[in-house]
């Protein structure tokens, strides 16, 4: 008899006041620790596993929404992340609920849309003022409501531009509203498993993005789970054996795998998932939640070029489409079990929005892994510094970006000044301003710069034209100000001042209406992806703006060897580029060319350092990855000098034992 079936069978359980004899060990712990832990007020209907949650259903929400506690000490008491559902029953039809959501949403808190998501019997309302929908409302109580619609609420901020990314992502989950329920609950049954072994011993093995920049992947392993961490691919790789990651070297087949844990949304971190669910991954994804609709919009994009620069690409929208159903995402700071063995938290990296330090928790407290992914440890405009405070790490794997000493970036004040002087000189001699830029993160950072200082007067005002995924992915990021800097967040939240919302900015939709940026004597700012100039738009404003001695070229994001952005920024004076219908063409490089660090979301040497100095208690081990050989063997050697600590600069293909 299968667990889904014993939990069906709720009447008789609640009864007997004990779960049935043929669930497993651990699951019988917890049912049974639930049900006598439950006051009949709670009236709970079903207990089902919902992915890593544990999901209790009720006909009567309000008891559960206004005695906060009973959960709280039952989560402190069987160590799960447990989740309040309504029940099925008592849920309200989607038109009726919309009205009576319509009467009770203040007139000026502007109510945008409401969104229902039948899986879990949530409600998100989008407002433009959500801050009046708190629930310390006056005139809005959640519990109220709830009890009236028999749906839970989520308040969401409605961004000025709706975000076509997640209305597709919401739609589609709603399609597969029944096959990812049913998902959600064989995850369960596998995490919640009796552990098979009581060994702990955990290995990694190394599958890309050690000694290079690309492709990041490993293998986390222990007698009881394999977890792969990031599946990216190199965008400056010529052959497959050196784009993708070489999951070939590992002695297990996909459905071996316990679960995949994305750090963020970038492709050489994500660029290989859809591949791994088109050839058979079956199981859970885990990322943060603005991962989600980020890498979804990065991964289509990058089917797109594929396309347009007459390549083949490897996968399809439906296999996109198919990482979406998988994907489990957790908020920063929780604990969540992702296997029998092993728990993990993710927290705030300060790379990109939704970006990641991976926590794993393996065993009983045996061993804490933290995996840094891309990190920034410094604030931002966009992002708070990453966090650093962890209650345990004995391994700590880092990146190496800019690992040499000599990689030291100037201040925020210094490299906003180089950028001011660098815009306003090259627009006061009628030239174009071309900023080649990834649409995440980067993107957004300098249209707030640029909005900041063309008010203030101390930039020179013209047009500013954005194309590619920017205005999409600033989108994204206003549906999710929680993930922002708390002073922008606050902005986005409790006040009508949006700074994604600027007069200063125009978006090119079309290809056709490149006619104003690309007119001579006309002087312009252009921000277009991508950033490595390895495809999507910026590729035309390059070709018509690097012949031209009054344009420059600004890079503020790393280049990656091989690609066309690092020839460009090491002095190439011509370039061959693939031009219409497959032609090549040789671009004249008399452009002014400039490169500014100090925007970069990645860490600079001083700020690793300070990153490994501030983790505490002590690190046993260091392991270094995502830099250029050099750079990861710098910054492995000084860690190994200045803490006297054991520091590893692993290569592609390794296994290093951990524990």
């Amino acid at each position: 008899m299968s667990k889904r079936k014993q939990l069906s069978n709720f009447s008789d359980l609640m009864q007997k006041k004990q779960p049935p004899k043929e669930l497993p060990p651990s699951s019988q712990n917890i049912m049974a620790t639930i049900l006598q832990s439950m006051p009949k007020e709670a009236s709970i209907t079903k207990i089902e596993y919902e992915g890593p949650r544990i999901a209790l259903y009720t006909n009567s929400p309000r008891y559960l929404l206004e005695n906060n506690e009973t959960i709280s000490k039952l989560v402190n008491i069987i160590k799960k992340r447990i989740v309040i559902r309504t029940d099925e029953s008592i849920r309200k039809p989607e038109d009726e609920c919309r009205k009576i959501i319509a009467e009770h949403v203040p007139e000026e808190a502007n109510l945008q849309a409401t969104l229902f998501d039948t899986s879990t019997g949530e409600v998100s309302i989008e407002a433009k003022r959500p801050w009046l929908l708190q629930r310390n409302a006056k005139e809005f109580n959640h519990a109220d409501l709830t009890e009236k619609i028999g749906w839970r609420l989520r308040i969401r901020k409605a961004t000025t531009v709706p975000s076509r990314t997640i209305q597709t992502i919401n739609s589609t989950l709603k399609q597969a509203s029944a096959e990812r329920s049913k998902q959600m609950k064989q995850v369960g049954d596998d995490i919640f498993r009796p552990r098979l072994s009581q060994r702990t011993e955990v290995s990694l093995h190394t599958l890309g993005g050690f000694g290079q920049v690309g492709r990041s992947s490993m293998l986390l392993s222990t007698p009881e789970s394999k977890i792969l961490v990031d599946c990216g691919i190199n965008p400056g790789a010529r052959s497959p054996m050196d784009s993708y990651p070489r999951l070939d070297s590992l002695d297990i087949t996909l459905d071996e795998l316990d679960a995949v844990v994305i750090g963020h949304a970038h492709l050489d971190h994500t660029g290989f998932l859809p591949a791994l669910c088109k050839y058979g991954y079956k199981g859970p994804i885990y990322c943060s939640e603005p991962t989600l609709p980020m890498m979804n919009l990065i991964q289509l994009d990058a089917i797109k070029v594929a396309a347009a620069q007459g390549r083949t690409p490897m996968y399809a929208e439906r296999d996109v489409k198919q990482v979406m159903r998988q994907t489990i995402t957790l908020p920063y700071g929780t604990v969540t079990d992702i296997s029998p063995d092993i728990k993990l938290v993710l927290a705030n990296a300060g790379h990109i929005l939704g970006s990641a330090l991976c926590h794993f928790h393996i065993g009983n407290g045996d061993h804490n892994f933290v995996y840094s992914g891309d990190i920034k440890f410094g604030k931002s405009i966009l992002f708070e510094a990453a966090s650093w405070n962890f209650p345990r790490v004995e391994t700590l794997l880092i990146e190496s970006t800019y690992g040499l000493r000599e990689d030291v970036q100037p201040t925020r004040q210094q490299v906003e000044s180089s950028f001011i002087n660098a815009v306003n000189n090259t627009l006061a001699d009628g030239g174009k301003v071309l900023i080649p830029i990834p649409a995440v993160g980067r993107a957004q950072e300098i249209m707030m710069v640029i909005d900041h200082y063309m008010k203030s007067g101390e930039m020179v005002e013209a047009p500013v034209f954005t194309e590619g995924m920017i205005s999409e992915a600033s989108a994204i990021h206003e549906s999710y100000p929680e993930y922002l800097a708390r002073e922008l967040k606050q902005k986005i939240l409790e006040t009508d001042d949006n700074p994604f919302d600027s007069e200063y900015f125009t978006n090119i939709e079309h290809a056709d209406a490149r006619e104003e940026p690309m007119r001579e004597d006309s002087p312009c700012i252009i921000l277009a992806t991508s950033g490595m100039l390895e495809g999507g738009p910026v590729l035309e404003y390059f070709k018509n703006i690097a012949p031209d001695p009054k344009n420059k070229v600004v890079f503020v994001s790393y280049q990656v060897n091989g690609t066309l952005g690092r020839r460009v920024l090491d002095g190439s004076k011509q370039v061959s580029m693939l031009g219409k219908e497959g032609k090549v063409e040789v671009v004249s490089v008399n452009c002014g060319v400039e490169k500014l660090d100090g925007f970069s979301g990645h860490s600079d040497y001083n700020q690793l350092m300070s990153f490994v100095q501030r983790l505490r208690p002590k690190l046993r081990r260091v392991l270094v990855n995502h830099g250029e050989r050099s750079k990861s063997e710098n910054l492995a050697m000084n860690i190994r000098r200045t803490f006297k600590l054991p520091a590893h600069y692993p290569q592609v293909q390794e296994a290093i034992k951990l524990f």
